[in-house]
């Protein structure tokens, strides 16, 4: 059957903005909890959107606020800086879209960090819409998010395809019967090794367009 949609992750699968949410959350547990934490430390809290890591990890309930507020600060202030968007990925947002495929996000990041971050990098008109990890009640590896998009779209889980670079990614979307691409193609992602196996890994965002494009958008299992 045609792939009709292919529905995304965004961090670390749209944009390289993972190293970012890393240092943002690392300059806020450093100021309220005086604990300086790795990127492995920070990935095993992730899942929950940035605000609720916050309230559920910074120990003085009545500094959580604050806290929040200062890790947008420093997403907001510092975006430009360290996040580019790469030629690769706009060329393959551009060619899929010629081919006439809708496109949708499915992100743990909240409303507030998603926006921020699209409209930096200019491409929000390329997705018919976007789902934020505060938009829904179970949040990937929970499926949630992928069955509510296909009812909006008005599609069968064989017209879409799921791409993430985290393990939880590829749950969600096998989860949902979805056929699943793991995204290895920036120099920074949420999981190595995925845990489920997704149907396909590719390390370049042309390998995507192309595998749409050879198989006539019908890309079978």
């Amino acid at each position: 059957m045609p792939i009709q949609a292919i529905l995304f992750d965004f961090d670390g699968t749209l944009a390289d903005t993972l190293p970012l949410s890393f240092d943002a959350f690392r300059c806020v547990f450093e100021t309220y909890e005086n604990e300086t934490l790795t990127n492995e430390q920070i990935t095993a809290i992730f899942g929950p959107t940035e605000d609720d890591i916050i309230r559920r990890n910074v120990s003085d309930s009545s500094k959580a606020e604050a806290a929040i507020a200062d890790y947008y600060a420093f997403y907001e202030n510092h975006f430009h800086e360290r996040v580019s968007m790469p030629r690769d990925i706009v060329h393959m947002l551009e060619d899929l879209n010629g081919q006439g495929v809708r496109m949708v996000i499915i992100t743990g990041k909240s409303r507030r960090a998603l926006d921020v971050s699209l409209n930096k990098l200019g491409i929000e008109k390329y997705f018919c819409f976007s789902v934020s990890g505060d938009e829904v009640e179970r949040p990937k590896p929970d499926p949630e998010g992928i069955f509510a998009v296909l009812k909006l779209l008005g599609l069968s889980k064989e017209e879409a395809i799921f791409v993430g670079d985290s393990s939880a990614d590829i749950t969600a979307g096998k989860s949902a019967g979805l056929m699943t691409i793991g995204a290895h193609w920036f120099e920074t992602v949420q999981t190595a090794r995925f845990d489920p196996e997704p149907d396909r890994v590719l390390k370049s965002a042309r390998d995507l367009t192309e595998l749409v494009r050879e198989s006539g958008a019908a890309l079978e299992r």
